[in-house]
């Protein structure tokens, strides 16, 4: 094929700010290939090209769609650029969690007076150095915030919340995970002034307690979800205040709230009909109780969290499979009496699962796996992850048969110790692009040879 012949057109762009006295300089050109050059940047430093005859908003939607880093490279192509760039309306979401290390409360301060009215989304996880001034600051300029990620900003205190509860009424996401020096009246203050609250994590706060809940969900009626791992403080009266006040919540997570009983779970089955996502990991008062609870009124279940309630068995999960067709996401890690009685009601019911947590339910068998696998196979179904590791009665029997489940995309075998190499290996050639992930123990050496026993003369056998 012939070359096409050379176009004296073509350039090779090479773009820098133009130097400070505002005259073009080498840099701010592009070369032909004929050896002229012709500058990229018009008289008054702006960009000299197609992109800048387009309207002003047209550039600013562009720009609405950039990251925070992309943005500021944008702000040093050009003097236009750079207006463009600080304008408050392409700043309406603004995530600094990789940023986190460096910034200081000055940042939100010129943040917060940049962006103003603009701002609806704004992420501080990790910001550990922020004051409670520089929020104050925040909320007083930025008052049509929607969503406010606080994680891990361990100095934030009530005062902040002060702030929100008096500038910020248009609020509807709030997490506070891990501020704990956050207590029940910080979370009043929230609640009195942000009463369009739809989501809120107050995770690991471990000074909240059931009376800041209650206040919570009574005066924020429209709250669909409520992550709440590790709130210690949380009991079965607090759960009952939930399920009386949200009726549209599709969310609840009580990671490790250990006092939590089946009392509290009856009522948000009863009551919560829209729930989605629910996670009752390492609440280890569960019962079967609750399982029958939520196959009764929660049929749109989707996700449920259960590992280390180890009261939990089949006769649970039998009216849970059968009740709740959609579930994708079932974690039964350390459920120690599951047996492949569940298994096969998942096989049965359940055509939708995407991911199975098996991981320390030492009854599951190779048959619960097989009936697992025909399934996925007659049903097309979509499982992507698959974690049994730990569980002892597992062997390459259930290996072979998982070759048939080609929407694998994970498989976990971490210490099963049936399971063996020749079985792995087999199973990565049928399903090539499956991530699996096993571990075995090195083999103990052998003792050293130490060669024939001396013989020992009759004098030291006599002595």
């Amino acid at each position: 094929m012939a070359r096409p012949p050379k176009d004296d057109k073509v350039t090779k762009r090479k773009m820098v700010k133009p130097s400070a006295s505002g005259k073009t300089t080498p840099q701010d050109t592009h070369t032909r290939l004929d050896g002229s050059q012709k500058s990229i940047l018009s008289d008054d430093g702006q960009l000299d090209g197609p992109v800048n005859r387009l309207p002003k908003e047209l550039i600013l939607r562009v720009f609405s769609f950039l990251d925070l880093v992309a943005l500021c490279r944008c702000a040093s192509v050009c003097k236009y650029w750079n207006v463009l760039a600080h304008d408050g309306s392409v700043w309406q979401d603004v995530d600094l969690f990789e940023f986190q290390r460096d910034v200081q409360s000055p940042v939100i301060d010129g943040i917060a007076k940049r962006c103003g009215f603009f701002l609806k989304r704004l992420n501080l996880r990790g910001c550990q150095h922020l004051s409670d001034e520089a929020l104050k600051t925040f909320a007083f300029h930025c008052q049509h915030i929607e969503c406010l990620v606080l994680q891990e900003c361990k100095k934030v205190t009530n005062a902040t919340c002060r702030s929100l509860s008096k500038h910020c009424a248009r609020l509807r996401k709030l997490n506070i995970d891990s501020c704990g020096l956050i207590d029940d009246e910080g979370l009043i203050l929230v609640a009195d002034g942000c009463k369009h609250l739809e989501e809120i994590n107050i995770s690991w706060c471990t000074r909240i307690t059931e009376d800041g809940i209650r206040h919570l969900v009574t005066h924020c009626k429209h709250l669909r979800s409520i992550v709440a791992k590790g709130c210690t403080n949380l009991r079965d009266d607090g759960v009952r205040s939930i399920a009386d006040n949200c009726p549209d919540l599709t969310q609840l997570n009580l990671f490790n709230c250990v006092e939590i009983t089946d009392v509290g779970i009856k009522l948000i089955g009863k009551q919560c009909p829209d729930l989605e996502q629910i996670s009752l990991s390492n609440c280890p008062r569960v019962t079967d109780d609750s399982l029958l609870a939520l196959a009764n009124g929660c049929p749109k279940i989707k996700t449920l969290e259960l590992s280390g309630c180890n009261l939990v068995t089949d006769f649970g999960f039998n009216a849970l499979c059968r009740a709740c067709p959609d579930l994708h996401y079932l974690d039964l890690e350390e459920c120690v009496h599951v047996t492949d009685a569940t298994l096969v009601n998942i096989a049965t019911f359940n055509h939708k699962m995407e991911r199975l947590c098996l991981s320390h339910c030492e009854l599951i068998t190779d048959d619960g796996i097989q009936h697992l696998a025909r399934s996925i196979a007659a049903t097309s179904g979509n499982l992507k992850v698959l974690e049994l590791d730990n569980c002892p009665l597992i062997t390459d029997s259930a290996l072979d048969v998982l070759q048939q489940c080609p929407s694998l995309q994970r498989i976990d075998l971490y210490d099963c110790q049936q399971v063996t190499r020749g079985g792995i290996r087999r199973l990565k050639v049928q399903l090539k692009n499956a991530k699996i992930h096993a571990y075995f123990a090195p083999v103990t050496p052998p003792p050293p040879n130490q060669g024939p026993r001396p013989r020992i003369c009759r004098c030291c056998s006599i002595l």
